[in-house]
């Protein structure tokens, strides 16, 4: 028979830690009992229901001092990890972090009141104790393993014979940094082995310069810019295009630009782009030496955020006087209404292609009539227009008559075109035509041409073959990243010259870039397409790249929903559930539903990087889930409007004018606490062996250090994994560099283990890539990255940062 325990003659400390605790039961009882109800009528698991119902019940035991009241919270226990186990989608910390905590801390605390009652038995409370020291040790342990990365994955078995070896660099590799990427081909790889995993902790500050950029007011951007660097001079440029010379070795400054330029939205520069005469070998020399002006053979090209094309003198930062007007060509013109640049900017580094250079822009993408997203090529020497690609008319490669436009409402180029010199083919990533969310009036142009890697002729702008990466994109499934060109072996073991696209979907694509059919294998997959929006017309299919592998795309469940407490987990559910789900390609309507991965990426803007000389290649994701939902234009008037892309918290949508409806509203799927609610990692550095196809080695990259739950600084280096931007850069030494983590770190990492051999602390956070070079004036080695503060972090600088080994430490080899 179940009898009480023996009442005390007067109140003691126990009596008041049982009814503490009995009140902290039944609260933790109710909250779940509630929410479980909520879930478990939506469909969802019914656990929630029965542990809050059973804590209720083991509240009233211990607060009626029941001597069962003990063995019961052990079986509570027992059965949540029964359920935890069965429940998670693997066994993993971070997947038992949530279902166990919470439920582990009421056990510890339930043995320890047990222990503290006289009438229980003496060996009886001994048990109970030491069983509450077990448990607080295990909770202890868990705590210290937060400190440790999880989720990582290492397959060296993939690795193939020739990405085994370290190769030292090459020393007849171009030695500047003349495009975005590096190399026309985009592969962000530095031939360099000056710096390696041995002597990578030695790095230190070696100059650090201050660009003098806007960081208060509207709208002043995030510095995304990649320095070029042209012997002993880099380029920099700020998100309203500041552009400053500065010595290689010193940090100084020698020349400095402002153009002035302003915009509302969108305010970014990646960087700029360099015109050498005197290299171009698609001039003759009669060409060369027809130009006679002391000034101007060398140029830095420089595509503003008000759409202007600047042509400056590379070594005095004076404008072209020949090129355009007065050195500048007004990109605005016969664009559509591009409200003086708000509906439409360039925010790409010029691609020079010989004496071409290739600009696109990014579009507002809120209403039919939207800027044209034609893509031109202007010739460097005069701002003359060499050839426009319009997607509304592509068989005419000419401006427009004086009073047209260019077809307004197309698929634009916002990210880096690549040049192939010796294909002379530009590859075109496109966005969807806008309106970005609904597209049940586009026309044949955009149908075809939208989410589509373009090869287009670089002499002539004559389009040459499409690859369509998304059907009908309704997602903001815009290619995000510059293609880049690399050689790889297909299914038969032929070599292909070949193009690499990385997505929003966490596909990775890889085409011939001769013909645009792929090299990997490519699948048309059936998705659904209902409920859709009303007046819309899915893809019945989309393709997959199954013969790649896929980065933080894996399906959705609710046993995948997560959050740092079983409470935020239990919410995340209920949303989970409450939402439409259906798997890749969900039909965006005006139910909530969840686009996974989202229009924040999988892939973003940062693109990738190839080691040239192993074939491995590095990519960084982030896993952001998003709940929206489109708004009728009736609907619409009950929010307040916001261009941001995702607006983020309730009553606010994003203007999209197009059909039925007046707006989507988007906001992460996250918890209360404002941490997503999908299982980490919320983004990972991947390395991918190109020759075997294989995943090598996937870390979580960037902690909680500087942007913890509710968007509080936790100060706390716990390796979960943030969402991340900007791109990694690779060396033949073995390295790879990145710094676009939500934490203000510059890191290192063994290119063969995904192993951090080196960071160091910034000043701000930072979303650009890292520059690496080689000073032809010392020898010395140097990475570079633009400091100005991670998106959406309310800490910003103007910081241009150089590491270098001490001088004397290293070897100045190639």
């Amino acid at each position: 028979m179940d009898e009480p325990f023996k009442t005390e003659r007067r109140i003691t400390g126990a009596d008041i830690y049982r009814v503490l605790f009995a009140l902290l039961s039944a609260g933790v009882g109710l909250v779940l009992a509630y929410g479980g109800g909520q879930l478990l009528v939506l469909g969802g698991s019914a656990y929630y229901l029965l542990a809050g119902l059973a804590y209720v019940g083991l509240a009233a035991l211990f607060f009626l001092r029941k001597r069962s009241a003990l063995p019961a919270s052990i079986v509570v226990f027992a059965a949540t990890c029964l359920w935890a186990f069965y429940d998670a989608p693997q066994i993993g910390y971070w997947e038992l972090l949530p279902r166990l905590v919470v439920p582990a801390i009421l056990l510890t605390l339930g043995l320890w009141l047990a222990a503290l009652f006289p009438t229980v038995r003496a060996d009886a409370r001994r048990r109970s104790a030491w069983g509450g020291l077990a448990v607080m040790a295990g909770l202890v342990g868990t705590l210290v393993l937060a400190f440790f990365p999880h989720g990582t994955l290492s397959n060296p078995d993939a690795l193939s014979d020739a990405a085994k070896v370290v190769q030292a660099g090459a020393p007849d590799a171009p030695q500047d940094w003349e495009f975005y990427g590096r190399s026309a081909g985009g592969t962000r790889f530095a031939p360099y082995s000056q710096i390696t995993p041995a002597n990578v902790n030695q790095l230190k500050v070696a100059w650090v310069y201050r660009t003098g950029r806007r960081i208060s007011g509207g709208a002043f951007g995030t510095d995304e810019n990649t320095p070029q660097q042209i012997g002993n001079v880099l380029y920099s440029c700020t998100p309203e295009n500041l552009i400053t010379a500065i010595d290689a070795d010193t940090g100084q400054k020698i020349w400095k630009f402002n153009p002035n330029a302003v915009t509302a939205e969108h305010v970014s520069c990646r960087g700029v782009g360099y015109y050498d005469m005197d290299a171009d070998t698609s001039l003759t020399q009669e060409q060369k030496a027809s130009y006679t002006a002391p000034d101007c053979r060398q140029r830095i090209l420089v595509s503003s955020v008000d759409a202007r094309l600047f042509a400056l003198d590379a070594h005095s930062g004076a404008v072209c006087a020949g090129f355009g007007n007065a050195g500048f060509v007004d990109l605005k013109k016969q664009m559509g209404p591009t409200e003086n640049s708000k509906r439409y900017h360039p925010t790409a580094a010029p691609v020079v292609m010989g004496h071409l250079a290739v600009v696109g822009g990014w579009v507002r993408d809120i209403m039919p009539g939207e800027p044209s997203g034609v893509v031109r090529a202007f010739d460097v020497r005069d701002g003359s227009l060499a050839w426009a690609w319009d997607v509304g008319n592509p068989d005419n490669t000419q401006a427009p008559a004086p009073d047209q436009t260019y077809t307004l409402s197309t698929p634009n180029v916002w990210t880096v075109p690549t040049y192939d010199k010796e294909l002379n083919l530009v590859y075109l990533p496109t966005g969807n035509g806008p309106p970005d969310y609904w597209g049940g009036d586009r026309n044949a142009a955009n149908g075809r041409f939208g989410a589509a890697v373009v090869a287009v002729d670089a002499a002539t702008g004559k389009t040459r073959w499409v690859s369509q990466l998304i059907h009908h994109d309704v997602w903001d499934y815009d290619l995000p990243s510059q293609p880049v060109l690399y050689d790889v072996t297909n299914a038969q073991g032929e070599k292909i010259p070949s193009l690499i696209q990385t997505t929003k979907t966490g596909h990775i694509f890889v085409l011939d870039r001769r013909t645009g059919k792929p090299v990997t294998e490519v699948v048309e997959t059936p998705v659904a397409t209902a409920p859709a929006a009303q007046g819309e017309h899915l893809s019945p299919t989309q393709p997959f790249s199954v013969g790649m592998p896929t980065i933080g795309a894996d399906p959705l469940s609710e046993s995948a929903m997560w959050g740092v407490s079983t409470f935020d987990q239990l919410y995340c559910r209920i949303m989970f559930k409450s939402s439409v789900y259906t798997g890749p390609f969900t039909p965006p309507g005006e139910k909530p539903y969840i686009e996974w991965p989202s229009l924040l990426g999988g892939m973003n803007w940062g693109g990738i990087s190839v080691d040239e000389n192993s074939g491995l290649m590095f990519v960084n994701d982030m896993r952001m889930p998003l709940r929206m939902s489109l708004v009728t234009r009736e609907n619409a008037r009950k929010f307040k409007v916001s261009t941001d892309e995702v607006p983020g918290f309730m009553g606010t949508i994003r203007p999209q004018l197009a059909g039925p409806y007046g707006g989507v509203k988007i906001d992460v799927l996250q918890s209360p606490l404002a941490v997503p609610c999908n299982t980490p990692p919320f983004g990972t550095m991947t390395a991918i062996d190109l020759h075997t196809k294989k995943i090598v080695w996937q870390v979580p990259m960037g902690t909680v250090e500087d942007l913890g739950p509710l968007g509080i600084k936790t100060h706390l280096p716990v390796p979960i994994g943030m969402p991340t931007l900007g791109g990694p850069t690779s060396t033949a030494s073995g390295l790879v560099f990145f710094a676009g983590t939500q934490d203000y770190y510059l890191r290192a990492l063994n290119s063969r283990t995904g192993q951090e051999v080196w960071k160091q602390r910034l000043p701000v956070g930072a979303v650009a890539a890292p520059l690496i070079y080689r000073s032809p004036k010392t020898g010395r080695e140097y990475v570079v990255i633009s400091a100005g503060g991670a998106s959406h972090s309310p800490d910003v600088g103007d910081y241009i940062i150089a590491y270098a080994l001490p001088e004397g430490a290293g070897a100045t080899t190639h």
